[in-house]
């Protein structure tokens, strides 16, 4: 296992981290949650940079690093919404569309087409997230109407991910 890919897993053990420290009864529960966002974030952009910096971009990585970022933004929706920090259409929205992603992918893959890495778009998607999460997590004003503007985009970036999928596989025929 290369180090993107063992980054990559460590993402995936921070989501049950994260989960006791959101819903612990400790002192800056909030805190320390955002905390392991946060490195989970971190973890993402290192592992990206090292993938590409050293040639070490692999099919499993394209496909486990998606996946990872989706299943902890996905925990963290659900979080708070649990707690009522978000309402349930929010949160049914974002899951709706993450966990689209990840069943599209998986089908892709089981089919033989390539999948493709995270553009752009996607890139700014994510950390548009991460700036809705910090106003709501920590209740700042208009974090609900930062939240729906960050939900449209991400859906607009779906369709640039679907539109960029479609040209490679069409080019591999």
């Amino acid at each position: 296992m290369n180090l993107p890919n063992f980054l990559t897993m460590i993402r995936l053990f921070l989501i049950p981290a994260y989960f006791v420290a959101f819903f612990s009864d400790t002192p800056w529960n909030v805190h320390w949650a955002f905390g392991i966002i946060l490195l989970a974030g971190f973890t993402d952009v290192i592992d990206g940079y090292v993938a590409r910096k050293t040639k070490q971009v692999t099919q499993i990585g394209i496909m486990l690093d998606p996946l990872a970022d989706k299943l902890m933004m996905l925990s963290v929706f659900l979080s708070l919404m649990i707690s009522g920090k978000i309402g349930v259409w929010a949160a049914f929205i974002i899951v709706l569309r993450d966990v689209s992603m990840i069943l599209f992918s998986v089908f892709l893959k089981l089919r033989g087409k390539r999948t493709v890495p995270a553009n752009i778009f996607g890139k700014l998607t994510t950390f548009l997230f991460y700036v809705a999460l910090f106003f709501i997590m920590f209740e700042l004003p208009l974090a609900q109407t930062f939240l729906w503007s960050v939900i449209i985009l991400s859906y607009i970036t779906t369709l640039s991910y679907l539109l960029q999928l479609k040209t490679v596989n069409e080019r591999a025929m």
